[in-house]
């Protein structure tokens, strides 16, 4: 793609490296956002997002909600004539947010940073102490409390965490990720790495 930028063309590069996805060959057909499940909730369509990066429109992808609501379903990458595996992209947008300090939708950055959190300590998820930090961090006490505790009722949220027996592996796979492309060891990491 030609660019007049520098700046522009430096990310529209950074996020083609950074998710290996080959996202010039988008024309926007909107196969794409036709498929998508968060369209209603998102600032910016799938194609949106992907036309905003090939014109090197930094701020306003990295600033947008649409990055965070994308729930990594894939569907937009099955239904893509191209190949265009978007949900990566989307990882890799996030992970460029995180670190540039853009991140608008901070309770979804912080329920995935809390969920890995329990993920690490205890092998597992361990609902409870999982919603409890989440709760505390983000401010949102009250808000589903009832459902918390009809779950506990009914022994769908225990007390005590199970832990996993392969725990020395799980630590090994955080290590592996933190600092090579991960956000503190907790965000999504680059997908280069994992192979």
């Amino acid at each position: 793609m030609k660019f007049i930028d520098a700046e522009k063309k430096s990310f529209f590069n950074q996020v083609k490296e950074k998710s290996g996805q080959p996202i010039e060959l988008c024309y926007q057909c909107q196969k794409c956002a036709s498929g998508c499940i968060a369209t209603s909730y998102a600032d910016y369509y799938p194609n949106e997002i992907i036309r905003l990066v090939q014109f090197g429109h930094k701020d306003r992808v990295l600033g947008c909600s649409s990055i965070w609501i994308c729930s990594s379903c894939e569907t937009c990458g099955a239904r893509c004539p191209n190949g265009i595996n978007i949900a990566e992209v989307m990882d890799a947008l996030k992970e460029m947010s995180i670190h540039e300090g853009k991140v608008k939708e901070k309770n979804i950055n912080l329920f995935h940073n809390v969920f890995l959190g329990s993920v690490k300590s205890f092998g597992r998820v361990h609902e409870g102490s999982m919603m409890a930090i989440y709760k505390l961090k983000s401010g949102d006490l009250m808000s589903d409390l009832d459902v918390g505790f009809e779950m506990f009722k009914k022994g769908k949220m225990p007390l005590l965490p199970h832990r996993v027996k392969a725990k020395g592996k799980l630590k090994n796979i955080f290590f592996s990720t933190n600092g090579h492309g991960s956000c503190n060891g907790h965000g999504p990491a680059n997908k280069k790495d994992q192979h």
